[in-house]
């Protein structure tokens, strides 16, 4: 490694290589009563890159992704998504340029699967009723379900299919920046493998950037091109050859533990 100094806010290292930054996060606090979660994180999420994000239990991984999609206020900092100010007028513009998936699907149970994909459609979009129902046939070709899914509710699929198609509907306006909460979690090894190579395919055949807040190691060798780790309220930024060099008790026990020697035989 060729430093273990933290910059500023916690970046580790510069891997920009000319390439934009579509997500930028510059002093961020979130807090919740006296409790603060996060104090002075820096991040920037490059475009055209997979982006794990880690943590200890209460570290706070999913608030920060609900902070930076809008669901939680930050108390200061700044966060920029597309190069716009997520505090701005246009936020609601701006949020139908990004797709997020959550922990539990979060699918509509009432709604068919081709419904449920629809809705963002209808609410910015608002095209055609024949051409949103072609787009989510469409959608749901692309996260590998077979054509009948469309007319089935969420009841009637399996986890790993309801997974997908929560991804279908993420991926309902075309995103240029999709979040991902836990996506393989309940997945079997198999299952969930599969499902890392279907994030990569996306983000080499749509070209979206993709920001994923895991626990499963498999999933950050298979996919990820770099890691965000929260310690200390910030987060630490490097690829997996520098995270597995990183000298902090916590980055050791998660990557070098039985877990994570598992995952490099894999």
């Amino acid at each position: 490694m060729a430093a273990t100094a933290l910059l500023e806010g916690g970046q580790l290292f510069d891997h920009r290589d000319g390439r934009d930054v579509v997500l930028k996060l510059r002093g961020v606090r979130t807090q919740f009563g006296d409790n603060v979660i996060h104090d002075k994180l820096d991040l920037d999420v490059f475009k055209g890159e997979i982006m794990g994000l880690v943590g200890g239990s209460g570290t706070g991984k999913s608030v920060l992704l609900r902070t930076i999609i809008g669901l939680n206020e930050i108390r200061k900092g700044k966060i920029e998504l597309l190069g716009v100010d997520t505090r701005g007028k246009s936020r609601r513009t701006l949020y139908a340029r990004t797709g997020v998936q959550f922990q539990d699907g979060a699918l509509f149970s009432s709604l068919s699967v081709a419904d449920n994909i629809i809705v963002p459609i209808r609410e910015h979009a608002k095209l055609e009723e024949g051409l949103m129902r072609e787009i989510a046939a469409l959608k749901i070709a692309l996260v590998g379900l077979p054509p009948d899914t469309g007319t089935k509710k969420p009841s009637e699929l399996s986890g790993g299919m309801r997974k997908r198609a929560s991804l279908a509907r993420a991926l309902a306006l075309d995103p240029d920046v999709l979040f991902l909460d836990e996506p393989t979690a309940g997945l079997d090894p198999i299952g969930a493998a599969h499902y890392d190579d279907l994030v990569k395919s996306l983000r080499d055949n749509l070209g979206v950037t993709i920001v994923m807040v895991t626990h499963d190691l498999d999933s950050l060798y298979a996919a990820c091109d770099r890691i965000a780790v929260l310690l200390d309220k910030r987060v630490v930024v490097g690829t997996m050859a520098e995270m597995l060099e990183y000298d902090h008790p916590w980055v050791r026990e998660y990557f070098h533990g039985p877990r994570g020697r598992a995952a490099r035989r894999e």
